[in-house]
């Protein structure tokens, strides 16, 4: 008796990094990352100027003391009360929105558009293939019934 043999983890974790779907993520990790530090500079370049028309330029600064007094020292430590820090949320907000608008915009809807155009493309061409497959048939009809008709005809004048 012949046991099978289990493959060892060095193989399977070998297997597993050969799949295309770890180097793709790996790939979009890395550009992900890239990325971020552009949009965080469009929010500190230029969001948060506008932002800072109406108050300060830095949404960090914007808060609110649930429980006075609030004091928070230099270092972001806070020294009393309990202070809600939601201009952070609202630049962490921002990049959010940013981001998912570019991807959606730059790469998202392009690609959906081009994919579309090769699925008609494609239907196009199968039925253009449809087209002329039928009537092929129709022309291999037509001569089998001359073709019948002739002999049908020759037998006739005997």
């Amino acid at each position: 008796m012949s046991a099978k043999k289990e493959p060892s983890v060095w193989q399977g974790f070998k297997a597993f990094l050969m799949r295309g779907n770890v180097v793709d993520l790996a790939v979009a990790v890395v550009i992900g990352a890239a990325f971020t530090n552009i949009v965080n500079s469009v929010v500190k370049g230029v969001i948060n100027p506008l932002v800072g028309a109406i108050g300060t330029q830095n949404l960090d600064h914007y808060s609110s003391c649930l429980k006075d007094p609030c004091v928070v020292g230099p270092d972001g430590s806070v020294k009393s009360g309990v202070p809600i820090l939601w201009g952070t949320v609202l630049g962490a907000t921002l990049t959010f929105v940013i981001t998912a608008a570019v991807v959606y915009f730059l790469m998202i809807l392009p690609m959906s558009k081009y994919l579309a155009r090769q699925a008609a493309r494609k239907a196009a061409r199968e039925g253009t293939k449809e087209v002329i497959e039928v009537t092929e048939l129709e022309v291999l009809k037509e001569i089998r019934d001359a073709l019948v008709a002739q002999r049908g005809s020759g037998r006739d004048e005997r």
